[in-house]
């Protein structure tokens, strides 16, 4: 498959360029609102061509698809013209600011018959996948809980418009509240149906949160809390879940590498539990490759994307409000 870049991100240039060679994907043009920073990335990553024009790189026939990573408002018109020039998808999250936009997002797809997904790395990881298969296996019962911690440190050359900017969809919640809204949906496979929640400006925030807290209830009856921040350098990341016959304890798993370990706890005593070491965001990349030549869908498709992003919103409207507020979907399903 024939990619090009819509932003000369750092997540581009970690993790992505990697993945989609490593998937025998090539890497036809990135694209920056910067003339200099896209030829700067393209030198750097031996790209063969370069620019400024949204409607140039989508003019070239060669392009296949798109990976869209620029900042959070620029998502919906780039997917939306990039939809439109006949190219598959995949998106960073949160796939838009509004309900609304991202709907419109899955919508504008589904009608050209194209792959449109969301990059939520965290469900190609094997350390998620092995906890969401002892959850399947009926190994620690029925779930009761779901505890997900996801408060780190944001390093200075990642913080910028995230902690000073709402116009552009900065904020803890938009940033990795939706992330903890797919572990979730992924592991207990139901949305939430409502949340309370508070959010706070803890040190980093200049106009928008850095802090979130919330608790989520689930339509089975189990509660989700879940936990995220920029401003704690020291607490480690991971989840619980705790059922009726045992609990999960994942731990330094909420990360773009594949580490961390998992422990299960039941009766019989402890176990510690392996999983699969595979680069997260190549197997994304497979994924969409295969959902593109008719097999499968891709890891996280639109409408997870729609949905985690729900999530988040609920979550920012409940800790303003101060009220528990029910989750809207929309009309997709």
């Amino acid at each position: 498959m024939r990619w090009a870049l819509i932003g000369a991100s750092r997540i581009a240039r970690q993790y992505m360029v990697g993945a989609i060679r490593a998937q025998h994907g090539e890497i036809l043009q990135v694209l920056s609102a910067s003339a200099e920073r896209a030829r700067a990335f393209a030198d750097e990553h031996h790209i063969p061509r370069s620019g400024t024009d949204l409607n140039e790189l989508l003019q070239n026939p060669d392009v296949d698809a798109v990976y869209i990573s620029t900042t959070n408002e620029k998502h919906v018109p780039q997917a939306i013209a990039a939809l439109t020039a006949g190219k598959h998808v995949l998106c960073e999250k949160p796939l838009a600011l509004t309900l609304k936009e991202a709907s419109d997002m899955v919508c504008a797809a589904d009608e050209a018959g194209l792959v449109f997904a969301t990059n939520h790395h965290l469900r190609c990881s094997g350390s998620h996948r092995a906890v969401r298969a002892l959850i399947a296996s009926g190994r620690i019962g029925r779930v009761l809980s779901l505890r997900l911690h996801h408060a780190v440190f944001l390093p200075p050359h990642l913080q910028g418009w995230r902690i000073n900017s709402p116009g552009a969809g900065g904020g803890v919640i938009p940033d990795i509240t939706v992330h903890d809204a797919d572990v979730a949906r992924f592991h207990l496979g139901e949305d939430p149906v409502s949340v309370v929640a508070q959010m706070a400006s803890s040190g980093l925030g200049e106009g928008v949160e850095d802090s979130a807290m919330s608790v989520w209830t689930m339509a089975s009856g189990a509660m989700v809390m879940s936990h995220e921040s920029f401003t704690h350098p020291f607490a480690g990341s991971g989840l619980e879940v705790h059922g009726t016959d045992g609990s999960i304890f994942a731990r330094d798993v909420m990360t773009q590498n594949p580490i961390g370990s998992i422990e299960l706890v039941t009766a019989s005593g402890r176990e510690a539990i392996g999983f699969d070491q595979h680069d997260l965001y190549a197997e994304g990349v497979r994924r969409f490759h295969a959902a593109v030549a008719g097999d499968g869908e891709p890891a996280a498709t639109g409408l997870d994307g729609v949905k985690s992003l729900a999530v988040a919103l609920a979550v920012r409207d409940a800790a303003a409000r101060g009220v528990r507020v029910e989750v809207n979907y929309g009309d997709l399903h």
